[in-house]
């Protein structure tokens, strides 16, 4: 698969318009060093947390501090899928309260993806969000097995049909025309949109409305309601650490959230031969149910962006830039899409990218506000935060300002997670793992035989054995 002449920018902000321009550094706006509210962390859960916060309250003084850029890390590079679901299964959540909360918390995420939307709209943020549901295929009878239980599972917690269903062979591949289909799931639930353009639009948004953004700011610290960074001080009586995968570059916290990376290539963009046999009519996202996460959308401009996890953990919760360029990691998503597509076969590749998702020790994401000491912290979202983080600064903008709401009692609220395993320990955890996976997806794809160990590491993996 030639990828030789891919750019390797993300696809999203290769093509902002204009391009980014970095705000200025904290040394530069000497007004933002006193705050009532300090955010770290210039992604979608601090500029979530900043657009709710300010709105309850204009008058607070809000500063977000970035070390990049908005948008620079996760929140503009992912794959674009604002989808109604948090990871891990409800059942660990019901063990934090009851089954009828757990589904108030579900059903909390399937709203959110309209939130997304309606905020989009009203404030004018062009991200070209489009609400078609996701499409999963199951591929081999394994999958489709696995599809089957989970659709028994959700009837059994309430969820309807117009929510979640199975679909026949058939059907999904009237969705998509993907190759080997047994059957496919719906959830209705989700969006596709551009992330870097929800994330840059929102930081526009925040700003107009009076919170002051810093960037180019590194953050080493923090300390008595205080953020240590690079060019000084900032002073406030909340701090809400919005980190997610950097949280390792943190003084203390680098066994906080493992980094973990995932890459993603995109397409020229497609004929009208080529759409005819992709379909994806409306832009569902989609996936299909291998153990190795993969994940795709038709974007605005009927393009393929599409990606999996699979680069190798680096030592010591490194992160690198050339991990996000592994060439043989980008062939191997480039050849898995047209594997999975076949009407892309000999189609060009114009971009490939990679960046770096937070993963928390029991695979679980939440939230917690510490009123007395004054740090509020988000995220751990495994790869399922464009919807999750609205939520979450939400919920955190709720429980700053004092809010009774329904969501400050969702049973994500206060859940935390030990830290990760010293090192080598991690190392040798997360690449045997991997490796346990990717093995039994081939298992599974030519023996037509469940790979019951790989299927139990996965549960695991997902919150299920936590």
């Amino acid at each position: 698969m030639d990828l030789s002449n891919a750019v390797t920018t993300a696809l999203w902000l290769d093509r902002l318009d204009p391009p980014v321009t970095p705000r200025p550094s904290l040394a530069e706006r000497p007004d933002a060093a006193d705050a009532d509210v300090a955010i770290v962390g210039g992604g979608f859960s601090g500029l979530w947390t900043a657009y709710y916060l300010i709105r309850a309250d204009p008058s607070l003084r809000i500063t977000v501090i970035e070390r990049e850029f908005c948008g620079f890390g996760a929140s503009g590079r992912n794959g674009g899928w604002a989808v109604g679901e948090l990871a891990g299964p409800l059942e660990w959540y019901a063990r934090r309260s009851t089954q009828t909360e757990a589904v108030r918390l579900a059903r909390a995420m399937f709203d959110t993806v309209d939130e997304i939307g309606r905020v989009s709209k009203a404030e004018g943020i062009d991200c070209h969000y489009a609400k078609g549901g996701t499409i999963r295929v199951a591929r081999n009878r394994p999958q489709a097995r696995r599809q089957n239980d989970e659709i028994a599972h959700h009837r059994a917690w309430g969820f309807t049909e117009d929510e979640i269903r199975l679909l026949s062979g058939d059907e999904a591949t009237e969705h998509i025309g993907a190759s080997r289909v047994h059957s496919g799931i719906f959830f209705a639930p989700s969006a596709a949109l551009d992330p870097a353009r929800l994330a840059r639009g929102l930081a526009d948004v925040v700003e107009q409305a009076g919170v002051r953004i810093v960037e180019e700011t590194a953050v080493t610290g923090l300390e008595n309601r205080q953020v240590v960074t690079d060019q000084g001080n900032v002073r406030a009586d909340v701090i809400v650490r919005a980190t997610e995968a950097y949280t390792r570059d943190l003084q203390g916290h680098r066994r906080n959230l493992l980094p973990v990376y995932s890459l993603m290539v995109a397409t020229e963009p497609l004929t009208a031969e080529q759409l005819a046999d992709v379909r994806l009519d409306g832009r569902p996202t989609f996936a299909d149910d291998r153990f190795m996460v993969i994940y795709g959308q038709r974007t605005a401009d009927n393009r393929i962006a599409f990606g999996g996890r699979g680069v190798p953990y680096l030592f010591g919760s490194r992160i690198a830039r050339h991990a996000e360029l592994h060439t043989p990691s980008h062939e191997l998503i480039a050849e898995t899409l047209v594997e999975l597509l076949p009407a892309l076969d000999g189609v060009g590749f114009t971009h490939r990218w990679g960046g770096v998702l937070g993963i928390p020790r029991n695979w679980i994401p939440g939230l917690t506000f510490d009123r007395r000491g004054g740090l509020g912290v988000l995220g751990g979202y495994v790869g399922e935060g464009v919807a999750a983080a609205n939520l979450a600064g939400r919920t955190m903008a709720d429980l700053i300002v004092g809010a009774d709401t329904d969501r400050t009692s969702l049973p994500w609220v206060g859940a935390t997670s030990r830290r990760w395993e010293p090192e080598p320990l991690r190392w040798l955890g997360v690449r045997s793992s991997r490796r346990l996976l990717a093995a039994a997806d081939e298992r599974e794809d030519t023996s037509d035989r469940e790979a019951k160990l790989a299927y139990k590491v996965s549960r695991f993996l997902r919150g299920a054995g936590s």
